[in-house]
């Protein structure tokens, strides 16, 4: 045997699990396809790592089941996450609703914890190394042959752990590797799509999204399921912003959402006060003390922008309250696995043991991170799976 496991993947939880397996003394080989490890965590948060959310519980993440991760969030806390960046000397700094980035250093840093730790306890990181085949020997350890330079190199390990990721970003070397060996080995999947994604918009609204481009509005936005408030984008193909890539999670095809183009106030009484202390105002004036000029110009397209307040019907007035309050939208698409942060869906959860991450079908085999149908709201919740789940691999192998 060449080592105690093979990890796939120098992904976050590839990772972490190689430091953790270190610490209680266990010899991993790492293989990573790419030329360097931690590509995804090297651009995350614009290279900034968004490494944690201090509220991250299960509520936060979408699964076939819900309770699957429960296990593996008592095992390793956000706390943990948390103490083990400060014993490296990354301090967690809030920017909001709970995201904790690197106080004064970025994601360069955080992977640089894991390499430099991996270094110390002498476990191997093969960079360049592309996984061909894997064959399960008859007293259930691996052989793993794997291609670099042009050459067939082949490792044997009694466990086997597969954290290669989802199916987002291409460029940053994502595959199917997982799903693939899952479906070869009869494991069920949960249908997979982008997650975390930009929506797009066509046919007939096409034009009105596109002009205003840059464009960022504070919302609730919502479907029957769930609402968000934060920030969206228009962009020249549709809409983003922290807002829409959450519920683009929860959003399905042939779906609508709700904009909730003012949450914090009530765009009735805005005008109700206006008419009392102003009734001369123009909608377009009261409009523009809200929203940028090129945004209240655009709401031009559905209300009586050059009207008095005062002169308002009650049936322009509703209008009004809808369009702002209750504005729908009807996405075409979304922008694919190569603008997504994450995947929804993976590897069937029940196919898994909740406490060891263990393969109920395949013993000594383990699946973490992104590959299982695990998949978190934005803002630090993916991460946290991912250094849980590799803590616990780690745990048992």
């Amino acid at each position: 045997m060449n080592a105690d496991a093979i990890i796939i993947g120098a992904g976050a939880c590839g990772l972490m699990c190689a430091v953790q397996a270190g610490y209680l003394g266990k010899k991993v080989i790492v293989l990573e396809k790419n030329e360097k490890p931690g590509a995804k965590i090297l651009i995350s948060g614009g290279g900034r790592c968004n490494y944690t959310n201090q509220f991250a519980t299960a509520e936060q993440f979408i699964s076939a089941n819900p309770h699957f991760i429960k296990s593996a969030f008592t095992q390793w806390t956000v706390d943990d996450t948390i103490s083990f960046f400060e014993t490296y000397g990354i301090e967690g700094k809030e920017k909001t609703l709970g995201q904790l980035f690197p106080d004064d250093k970025n994601a360069k840093d955080v992977v640089q914890v894991f390499t430099s730790i991996c270094e110390d306890f002498g476990q191997e990181i093969r960079c360049n190394a592309d996984v061909k085949d894997i064959e399960i020997l008859p007293d259930a350890s691996f052989k793993v042959s794997y291609e670099k330079n042009g050459k067939t190199v082949v490792l044997t390990a009694e466990k086997l752990v597969i954290a290669t990721g989802g199916l987002p970003i291409s460029k940053m070397g994502a595959t199917d590797f997982a799903l693939r060996f899952a479906r070869k080995h009869d494991l069920k999947i949960v249908e997979t799509a982008p997650a975390l994604v930009p929506l797009t918009i066509t046919g007939k609204d096409e034009e009105w999204f596109a002009q205003l481009s840059g464009n960022a509005v504070f919302c609730e936005v919502s479907n029957d399921e769930i609402s968000f408030e934060e920030n969206i984008l228009f962009t020249h193909w549709g809409l983003s912003g922290p807002a829409i890539l959450q519920i683009s999670s929860f959003w399905r095809r042939g779906k609508t959402i709700n904009l909730n183009l003012l949450p914090h106030q009530n765009v009735f009484d805005l005008l109700n006060e206006e008419r009392k202390t102003n009734g001369k105002t123009l909608l377009s004036t009261l409009l523009n003390r809200i929203y940028t000029k090129k945004f209240t110009d655009a709401l031009g397209k559905f209300l009586p922008l050059n009207k008095p307040v005062a002169a308002l019907t009650k049936v322009e007035i509703d209008l009004i309250e809808q369009t702002i309050h209750h504005f729908k939208v009807k996405p075409a698409g979304d922008k694919g696995y190569d603008k997504a942060e994450v995947m929804r869906g993976g590897i069937d959860t029940n196919e898994i043991s909740s406490k060891t991450l263990e393969c109920k079908k395949i013993p000594n085999l383990f699946f973490g991170g992104e590959c299982l149908d695990v998949t978190g709201w934005l803002g630090g919740y993916n991460f946290q799976w991912a250094w849980a789940s590799g803590f616990v691999i780690a745990q048992n192998i």
